[in-house]
């Protein structure tokens, strides 16, 4: 059993301590195990790190963008090896393995226009023979702690933008599932960074504890849930470093009676069920409006649902794959059990599914529960399991009035046919990311993501435009030379 250390200026370096298994969530099985870096390993990636980012932050934006062109080369070569090793810890379907990873690799192609993107503006003659420009420049050593349900993706939201604007960066992955993010970031060495620009650290709460106190760090990126991204925020900024934490979610989906059943149902069971629910924009909550269209959706989904293959992740006919621990297992089970026990109706059960040969996965089938209300468990708390809840709405404000006075605003979207409706959801609705008859309205790498509410804390969104102003800081110069024809004196008014 092999055990997965770090990555620390630009060689591997083999844990020590403390351990903690990885698991193969398609079987169970123990597959390796991971070292928790201690707060002297995470000191010593920072201080490489910082050792690098002379250097580095002096390269010229157009040779930083090179890599990056390299990088996504190496990505492209390499995919299958990355959807394997990705299925392998988080037990998602190959097919949605390199779904993630086509999106990550976007993120890169983004960070490639670097030279373009750190341009700044330029006024020239903003008073006599005086000039004023703007350069945004890097912040310094950076850090990212990203999610067990995208080991490949949310890190590609943010070091590749963060390093391309000339900072360096200490990544500290899940634990559950970590080597993915570590033979990605070796295959970003490869593609031309120095040792030391980008370093990995494999660990648990000491790790991240090192990370937001460390007064080297001056800025940190978090995707995870709710009550850690407040922790995170908090700590962060009262240390005085610049931080977005990403949090929880719990995304609607408002059925309107004129939408097109059949593609609501095809649509809803992919959003709900895909990656087994573990998604921070699936669809855990379908607001019909009118009974008529509640019962006919929910018709079609138990037809639909007859059809769902659940099963270990090297099967590309599978729809999706397990959950991610035992214990998460466990936990989405409990959520359908206390939906049952306050009124809902389990419509179609995936308690107890069962997978031939491999019995002791961790695996939850696709779940449907209708008559749920916004006070029961399964409804406030985010499941992120494969369930989909059903409200019934008698109207289209009481719909929408649901879903804005939820705590989270992360994304929502309406089924309709009706353009005036799919207006006025859009201009209207409390929430950060909206579809309209699109179930995951997660934006491409040039547009940023970022939900409302208690589902983002901090200023800027994750990847895109706001990236570049997350990792970076601005700077406004103002410039004359004198000269025969400009000799003003001594002036004490404020200069206008």
């Amino acid at each position: 059993m092999t055990t997965l250390g770090h990555l620390i200026n630009g060689s591997r370096v083999a844990g020590e301590g403390r351990t903690q298994d990885i698991f193969n969530p398609s079987t169970g099985e123990v597959g390796g195990q991971v070292s928790l870096a201690s707060k002297a390993t995470v000191e010593e990636a920072i201080a490489a790190a910082e050792a690098a980012y002379p250097a580095w932050s002096s390269t010229p934006p157009a040779k930083r963008a090179r890599v990056m062109f390299n990088f996504k080369q190496l990505l492209e070569q390499n995919a299958d090896e990355i959807a394997r090793l990705i299925g392998q810890e988080h037990g998602k379907i190959v097919h949605d393995a390199k779904g993630e990873l086509q999106r990550g690799i976007e993120n890169v192609e983004y960070a490639c226009g670097a030279p373009e993107l750190l341009k700044g503006e330029h006024s020239k003659n903003t008073g006599p023979g005086i000039d004023s420009w703007s350069e945004f420049q890097p912040l310094g050593v950076v850090a990212g702690i990203t999610p067990f349900n995208f080991p490949a993706m949310v890190p590609l939201w943010m070091y590749p933008m963060a390093i391309a604007c000339g900072n360096t960066f200490v990544l500290k992955p899940s634990e559950r599932d970590p080597t993915s993010a570590l033979y990605i970031a070796e295959l970003a060495l490869e593609a031309g960074l120095p040792a030391g620009v980008l370093n990995v650290v494999n660990g648990d709460k000491e790790a991240v504890d090192t990370l937001l106190d460390d007064a080297r760090v001056q800025a940190v990126s978090f995707v995870g849930s709710t009550p850690i991204a407040k922790t995170i925020y908090q700590r962060a900024s009262a240390n005085g470093k610049r931080c977005q934490a990403l949090g929880g979610a719990k995304n609607h989906a408002i059925v309107m009676p004129d939408a097109d059943m059949d593609n609501v149902v095809d649509s809803l069971t992919g959003a709900a069920f895909g990656s087994s629910g573990e998604r921070c924009m699936a669809l855990s909550v379908a607001v019909a409006v009118g009974d008529e269209a509640a019962d006919a959706m929910i018709d079609k989904m138990q037809g639909r649902m007859k059809t769902l293959k659940v099963g270990p992740f090297h099967d590309a006919e599978n729809d999706f794959g397990p959950v991610i621990t035992k214990a998460h297992q466990e936990k989405v089970c409990g959520y359908i059990d206390s939906a049952e026990q306050q009124g809902a109706r389990v419509v179609v059960d995936g308690r107890g599914v069962q997978v031939p040969g491999h019995e002791n996965g961790f695996y939850v089938g696709g779940t449907l529960i209708d008559r749920v209300t916004p006070d029961m468990t399964c409804y406030l708390e985010e499941i992120f399991g494969p369930v989909l809840l059903v409200v019934r709405a008698n109207s289209m404000e009481e719909a929408m009035q649901l879903i804005d006075d939820h705590e989270y605003g992360n994304g929502t979207c309406i089924y309709t046919r009706d353009g005036e409706a799919a207006r006025y959801f859009s201009d209207r609705i409390q929430v950060g990311m909206v579809g309209v008859n699109v179930p995951l309205p997660v934006p491409v790498a040039y547009h940023s993501f970022g939900g409302w509410k208690r589902s983002l804390f901090g200023d800027l969104a994750a990847y895109g435009p706001d990236a570049v102003r997350f990792y970076t800081k601005r700077k406004t110069v103002t410039q004359r030379w004198p000269s025969a024809g400009v000799r003003e004196g001594a002036q004490f008014s404020f200069p206008s």
